[in-house]
């Protein structure tokens, strides 16, 4: 046999993201008993998709606006015109220092987590290597397929708070950080996904305090979060401090489509990101910017966010704990606290069959989850609780998640019983 690179090794062979992407092209129908609970996908929100749809026509009209936005290409850090006019926006709102030169696109948010997890960990000119530190695991488990290095990410299991019979919260560790000269970058999503925990304002700035004290920078993945979609429902202030890498994206205001992520950082960073664009897609697709130019220049993309994204949401996080809790009662089970974003973080205590064999009991019954053993990356995956978890998302419609969730809990409840 042919020798394979490690390149290849790393990344052309199937992962667990390239797994939970390929279930979403088998699209569930309810008739044959098939709900799709796994994935990322937003919502279809129809408010959503009218000012999206809204936006699109406005642009067609405009000689120079959808003719632009898909007839040439823009520079490497992405469309100018969408960065002056979230730079804008993010000055006014937040009172943040930036401007044009702190902000970079990429064709989504994997790409940008590409550029950053290679530009700042892995083997160094010098000969050393360094690391990028997850202050809370578990923890996306796209940043572990990102890295061309292997072994690049140190982890910190989470502190468990339990609330009451059935509700559970993640808490980070902050006394067993320890910051060393191999630390590259320490990272953490806000909110968390999967298990829609969201670090408290005191929380994120000591973990920003130990990252600045030891001129780390800190990458804040807010896909979920502020300043937009802001998919939380605690009381949380939006972030950014110099030294900060903030990746957001516009796949969770409903649009993955356009493959569109945005990167705020100081202007060194954005420069790189710039560079690795060039190199690897020549310039980052226009059609995103030019929608979000103008829901931004017309005042709408506050107003989605406020009033229409988080309430539903929000009323669906509310409506899967509620199905989950009378369908699961009398078992060993709690729900991660749901305060932001849209998945439902199931632990189940003392599970008779790994979160894997769980997965795959439950794909055989029509339903498709996110097995939680992905999401505890590095030395993590050896914390029991790593097999006990499953990730479920609430974005389908209301006839499909109540389907599978009931199917979800007959399978679970068997388990159970069978012992």
């Amino acid at each position: 046999m042919e020798p394979i690179s490690l390149f290849f090794k790393h990344l052309a062979l199937p992962s667990p993201l390239c797994r939970l992407m390929e279930d979403l092209a088998d699209i569930p129908d309810l008739s044959r008993g098939q709900a799709m609970l796994g994935g990322g996908n937003p919502a279809h929100i129809p408010e959503v998709e009218a000012a999206v749809t809204k936006a699109v026509m406005d642009l067609a009209k405009d000689p120079s606006g959808l003719a632009r936005a898909i007839g040439d290409y823009d520079p490497p850090r992405g469309n100018i015109r969408f960065i002056e006019v979230l730079s804008e926006l993010l000055r006014r709102r937040y009172g943040w220092p930036i401007g044009p030169d702190n902000i970079a696109l990429t064709n989504g948010s994997q790409s940008a987590f590409f550029a950053l997890m290679n530009l700042l960990a892995g083997r160094m000119d010098d000969g050393t290597s360094r690391k990028v530190l997850l202050p809370l695991a578990p923890e996306y488990m796209g940043y572990m397929d990102a890295a061309v290095d292997p072994g690049v990410f140190v982890t910190i299991p989470a502190k468990i708070e339990l609330i009451g019979d059935h509700s559970f919260k993640y808490h980070p560790d902050l006394d067993a950080i320890r910051i060393g000269p191999d630390i590259g970058a320490i990272c953490v999503s806000r909110p968390s996904n999967p298990s829609g925990n969201v670090l408290s304002d005191s929380e994120l700035e000591r973990i920003w305090q130990l990252a600045a004290g030891h001129h780390v920078p800190l990458i804040l993945d807010c896909a979920y979060g502020p300043p937009f979609p802001d998919i939380v429902y605690t009381q949380v202030s939006a972030f950014w401090r110099p030294g900060t890498i903030l990746c957001l994206s516009l796949s969770k205001l409903g649009l993955p489509g356009v493959r569109t992520g945005i990167v705020i950082a100081d202007p060194v960073v954005i420069h790189a990101v710039a560079s690795i664009n060039a190199a690897t897609g020549l310039a980052p697709g226009g059609v995103g910017p030019a929608i979000m130019t103008r829901l931004i220049e017309e005042g709408r993309l506050e107003t989605l966010c406020q009033e229409v994204i988080r309430p539903f949401y929000s009323r669906r996080a509310q409506m899967a704990v509620q199905i989950l809790t009378d369908r699961l009662g009398g078992l060993p089970f709690r729900i991660h606290r749901p305060d932001g974003g849209f998945f439902i973080w199931l632990w189940l205590e003392g599970l008779p069959v790994g979160c894997l064999d769980l997965y795959e009991r439950l794909k055989a019954a029509g339903v498709v989850v996110v097995p939680g053993r992905h999401f505890f990356i590095g030395s993590a995956r050896d914390w029991p609780h790593a097999d006990q978890c499953i990730r479920i998302s609430y974005t389908t419609d209301q006839a499909h998640l109540e389907f599978g969730l009931d199917r979800l809990c007959t399978v679970i409840r068997q388990l159970y019983q069978a012992g």
